[in-house]
C-alpha cells in the first residue's frame, strides 16, 4: 500500500517480568502503532530518536523486520529509554520510566521531516507529547503538517503526576487534533469528576471530529457531532494488554485513509470500532505489543 503514514513518538524497551526475571521487549505506544500500521500494509514511517546502544539496535531491527520505515529517525549515541513494566492479575500493565538524557526524546525541528510534504495521516502520542523540551518542538512541528492528526495521550501519571498540568498538555494537543483516542483509565485519571461521555464530548469541536474511548473487555465508544456509537469487547484469553490501545489507534488511521474522516460516523464508525476491538483482542492474546496482520483481520 503506497499510502504514507507518519507516526511520531517514542520507541523504548519494556522490561517485562518473566520467570522471576525480566525480558527486554521493544515497546513505546507510538512504535507499537507504527508496527501495527506496517502489518496492515501501510507505508508506516516512524519518527523518533533511536540509540546506537544494544537496546536501540534491538528496537531498530524489530521495527525494520515488521516493515516500519525508519527514513525519518534520528540516530543518536544517547541511551535508549527503559520502561520497567509491572503486570497485575488481569494482565494490565503499569510503567516506571528512565527518561532523562535518552535518545528517545531528542525531537528537534532540525531533523523532523519536512511538513511541506505531508503524509496521508499523522499519528502522535504518549510520552513524546509531555517530555520537554522535545514535546514543545514536536507540537510546533505538528501544527505545520497539513494532514489529519490522531492524538493518543496514553496517560503516564508516573511521569507527570500533576493532574492540572497534564490536563493543560492534553487540551493543548487537542486544539490541533482531528481524532483523540483515549482509554477509560486515561479519562478516569485525567477528569475524575466527569463521566466518560461528558469528558469525551468536551473534546468535540470544529477541529476534533472523533473521540474514541477504549474500555478493555467492555468494548469501545466513539463520539462525533452526530452522536455516540458503542461496540462490545471481544472475548479472548488475555496474556497481557500491552499494545492493545496502540493497535486501536492504527485501525483508526486505517479507517481515515479508507473512508475519509468526515465519513466515519454511524455504521462506518461502528464497523471501524468492531474491527478495532477484534484487533485489540488479538494483541491481548499474545505477549507484549504483537499486533495482528491484515490477514488475521480478514472478514472484520
Amino acid at each position: 500500500m503506497s499510502t504514507p503514514i507518519w507516526v511520531a513518538g517514542e520507541v523504548l524497551i519494556d522490561l517485562i517480568p518473566k520467570d522471576g526475571g525480566r525480558v527486554a521487549i521493544v515497546g513505546g505506544g507510538p512504535a507499537n502503532t507504527a508496527k501495527a500500521l506496517a502489518r496492515l500494509g501501510f507505508d508506516s514511517y516512524f519518527i523518533d530518536g533511536i540509540s546506537t546502544d544494544a537496546y536501540g539496535q534491538q528496537a531498530r531491527a524489530e521495527l525494520l523486520a515488521d516493515g516500519v520505515k525508519l527514513d525519518y529517525t534520528l540516530t543518536s549515541d544517547n541511551p535508549t529509554c527503559l520502561a520497567t513494566v509491572t503486570l497485575d492479575n488481569d494482565g494490565s500493565a503499569s510503567y516506571e520510566f528512565l527518561i532523562d538524557g535518552t535518545a528517545t526524546f531528542e525531537f528537534d525541528e532540525s531533523w523532523l521531516p519536512n511538513p511541506a510534504t505531508p503524509p496521508a495521516v499523522l499519528h502522535i502520542g504518549t510520552l513524546a507529547t509531555i517530555v520537554e523540551p522535545g514535546a514543545t518542538k514536536l507540537f510546533n512541528w505538528a501544527k505545520q503538517v497539513k494532514a489529519p492528526l490522531v492524538f493518543d495521550p496514553n496517560i503516564r501519571s508516573s511521569v507527570v503526576n500533576d493532574r492540572e498540568r497534564y490536563q493543560e498538555i492534553v487540551q493543548k494537543w487537542a486544539t490541533i487534533s482531528d481524532v483523540i483516542k483515549m482509554s477509560d483509565d486515561d479519562l478516569a485519571w485525567l477528569y475524575p469528576e466527569m463521566d466518560f461521555r461528558s469528558a469525551a464530548e468536551s473534546f468535540i469541536s470544529e477541529k476534533t471530529q472523533l473521540v474514541v474511548i477504549t474500555k478493555g473487555a467492555d468494548g469501545i465508544d466513539g463520539f462525533t457531532q452526530d452522536g455516540e456509537v458503542t461496540v462490545p469487547g471481544v472475548k479472548i484469553e488475555v496474556v497481557d494488554t500491552v499494545g492493545a490501545g496502540d493497535t486501536v489507534g492504527a485501525i483508526l488511521v486505517e479507517s481515515i485513509v479508507k473512508y475519509g474522516l468526515a465519513h466515519i460516523v454511524g455504521e462506518t464508525l461502528e464497523k471501524t470500532l468492531n474491527r478495532a476491538a477484534r484487533a485489540a483482542a488479538i494483541t491481548c492474546s499474545r505477549a507484549g505489543a504483537n499486533p495482528p496482520t491484515q490477514s488475521e483481520l480478514e472478514g472484520y
